[in-house]
């Protein structure tokens, strides 16, 4: 027979399983886990934008290395992405991102073309920073990635004030309305990691066309 001391363990180890294994810490002020009551339509309807070009900034301080960066155009087409970022740190030019997930092509200002099937490992080697490429797809939008478990917290105004996923905490600075029809989306951003800091501000966001439509 299992004793009801038991019983209580294993359903409480079931329950937080099927929400997440991440470590509960403790609430930050003012924020809670419960989502708004149209957390659920949200979502679905940001699932369904994928395809996008927005523009803005990018910043990064880490260790190794630190720097900004102008986002020329981020172009997203469901799973591929072409991203142009202009960095003074990058060599006074222009850095093309071209991939999709498990793949990247990456150009140097000086035409050097390099491919990987790492992504992250390949922008690391090449600029020194650490960037959750294939995360920041879905946390640009507000959503956590499908990979790995996470934890959302939300503000007493009902808006999405961070996603902590993969080890990040993704900070939701600022919200904006970019798009009729769509909920406002994130104009600033910030994920930390330990000692290394990714801030992302969006100054120009629109719509594009579905090529699989």
């Amino acid at each position: 027979m299992i004793s009801p001391r038991l019983l209580l363990a294993v359903t409480c180890a079931l329950t937080l399983g099927a929400c997440t294994s991440i470590q509960l810490e403790p609430l930050p002020e003012g924020l809670t886990d419960q989502p708004p009551a149209d957390w659920s339509e949200r979502s679905e309807l940001l699932r369904g934008f994928h395809s996008w070009e927005l523009s803005g900034k990018l910043a990064v301080k880490q260790p190794s290395d630190s720097g900004t960066a102008i986002i020329n155009h981020w172009i997203q087409e469901r799973e591929a992405y072409d991203l142009e970022l202009s960095s003074s740190f990058l060599g006074m030019g222009r850095t093309s991102l071209q991939g999709v997930p498990g793949f990247i092509s990456l150009t140097l200002p000086d035409g050097e073309t390099y491919r990987s099937g790492d992504p992250e490992a390949l922008i690391e080697a090449a600029t020194g920073w650490q960037l959750p490429l294939n995360s920041l797809v879905w946390w640009i939008r507000g959503m956590p990635g499908p990979e790995g478990d996470f934890r959302l917290l939300f503000d007493d105004n009902n808006q999405l004030a961070m996603i902590r996923q993969q080890g990040w905490e993704i900070r939701y600075d600022r919200w904006q309305s970019f798009i009729d029809g769509y909920p406002e989306l994130p104009a600033r951003i910030t994920a930390v990691k330990e000692d290394k800091r990714v801030r992302l501000v969006v100054t120009h966001w629109n719509e594009t066309t579905d090529p699989a439509r």
